[in-house]
């Protein structure tokens, strides 16, 4: 048991910003499932990355932004954070991996609203774009998917770049919107961070690197007759 909790405690340490950003994220969530309907679309409209948003307190809603999302939906973003920016923050380091998810959080946004402002000026949207609601995690975890590119050996890492290309180009013509325009940016973002990978050791992923640390970080039990079992030898 107490291998097992050490076990834990040493994946989680490994990545103390995405869990952090996880903790925090959960906590706002369950905060959310607690607000009526109407109060809940107010309070985010007062943390979202919109026009409106960003023209009267621009800092504060490009940090806040980031901890909160329109739909409790925690489980998901566990898992896809658990996919995408445990790896990148534990390939990367804290401080590297701090600075790939807010380069892509403020990069995709600003590129995103850009949009939205010269389309406005340009009488083809409505000026109440300025106030739809834009919050959310989703342009961090597209830096880190990103960034990841870097992490695998060839020929993987151009497999890798390939799919996940199709997938935020796919997004975008499927659902033609500015949220989407910013998935992608904010992939590219995290492509385009590969200077900030350089040096660091724990590249050249492959599937057969990943198997073996399967291997190595999974406890396999053996039996010792009934209700005991131990873990065989490295």
């Amino acid at each position: 048991m107490k291998r097992a909790v050490h076990q834990v405690w040493s994946y989680l340490r490994a990545a103390p910003g995405t869990y952090i950003w996880l903790l925090v994220l959960g906590l706002n969530t369950l905060a959310l499932t607690q607000m009526s309907p109407r109060y809940k679309h107010w309070f985010l409209a007062t943390h979202s990355t919109n026009l409106a948003g960003l023209s009267h307190h621009p800092v504060k809603v490009l940090i806040s932004s980031a901890f909160w999302t329109e739909t409790p939906s925690f489980l998901f973003w566990f898992l896809l954070f658990n996919l995408f920016l445990v790896p990148a923050e534990r390939w990367l380091g804290t401080a590297r991996w701090l600075v790939v998810v807010v380069l892509a959080h403020v990069g995709a946004t600003l590129i995103s609203e850009g949009a939205v402002r010269l389309l406005i000026d340009a009488h083809a949207l409505s000026r109440r774009e300025e106030f739809v609601v834009d919050i959310g995690v989703s342009y961090g975890l597209s830096g880190g998917v990103g960034v990841l590119v870097w992490a695998f050996a060839r020929p993987w890492r151009w497999w890798y770049l390939g799919l996940s290309t199709a997938f935020f180009c796919g997004l975008l013509a499927v659902g033609t919107n500015f949220t989407n325009l910013g998935h992608l940016c904010a992939y590219l973002i995290g492509v385009a961070c590969y200077p900030i990978t350089r040096g660091r050791r724990g590249g050249g992923w492959t599937p057969a690197l990943f198997r073996q640390r399967i291997n190595r970080a999974g406890i396999r039990l053996r039996s010792r007759g009934p209700g005991r079992f131990r873990q065989p030898e490295p």
